[in-house]
């Protein structure tokens, strides 16, 4: 199938290994991978921050570029549920309802889709690490995503998961929320790097790298040698 990818902004201008991992994962497995231009941003900041009316015309322009696409992949739990759940809210009541409906049930978080909607979970990758997952937010709670991920990573050569008591806990980075509220944000995420460090894991996983780069600040600030990496990245080692 032709598969329409959606990199957030953020992974774009900071994490790109990322996305290409998921375009060197899809394509191993026969599909082909477009990546328009336009889609550039889901209208996530402004909508979370209570600015609707500032949120809907980014959120247009994402359905009009979305309008015509196969399925879409979204590499983000927090993005992903921004799209298939929020813009439900978002456009309830305008002209544009049904095709946020169309759009949404086009659209999957990445491990949701492999797992899924494709129903693949060994991708013959190797990683010989012992890691611990880090449960985004969004992905959780708003799309279910617990096992997914976790079946990916079950058939991983050489990787050992651990997991932390504090998977499920949210690590306080939330978009805007970190910048409004840094204190409250630095205390929850020095909290949940306690308890993967507690784990004795090399590397937190995670669907979502808004997290990671959070979480990722914090462990550097304190010397800790753990580092986090994004699903896809694991996933694409072979």
């Amino acid at each position: 199938m032709t598969i329409t990818l959606f990199i957030p902004c953020f992974i774009d201008a900071m994490y790109p290994r990322a996305g290409i991992a998921m375009v060197h994962i899809l394509e191993r497995l026969g599909h082909k991978i477009v990546c328009p231009a336009d889609l550039i941003c889901c209208g996530q900041p402004a909508f979370n921050s209570g600015y609707w009316e500032e949120a809907r015309p980014i959120a247009v322009k994402t359905l009009e570029t979305l309008r015509k696409a196969e399925v879409i992949v979204i590499a983000s739990g927090s993005c992903g549920a921004m799209v298939k759940k929020f813009y439900l809210e978002l456009f309830a009541g305008t002209r544009y309802a049904e095709l946020a409906k169309q759009v949404a049930s086009r659209t999957w978080e990445f491990s949701d889709f492999l797992v899924n909607k494709l129903e693949v979970t060994d991708l013959q990758a190797c990683f010989p690490h012992k890691v611990t997952f880090h449960d985004g937010c969004h992905g959780l709670r708003e799309l279910n995503l617990k096992e997914p991920p976790r079946a990916l990573l079950a058939e991983v050569r050489g990787l050992e998961l651990i997991e932390m008591s504090e998977a499920e806990t949210c690590c306080g980075f939330g978009g805007t929320f970190a910048a409004r509220f840094p204190a409250i944000s630095t205390a929850m995420g020095e909290s949940k790097c306690v308890s993967a460090i507690e784990t004795g894991a090399d590397y937190i996983v995670s669907n979502d790298l808004s997290c990671l780069m959070h979480l990722q600040g914090l462990l550097t600030r304190q010397g800790a040698p753990m580092k986090t990496i994004h699903l896809a990245e694991v996933l694409v080692q072979q």
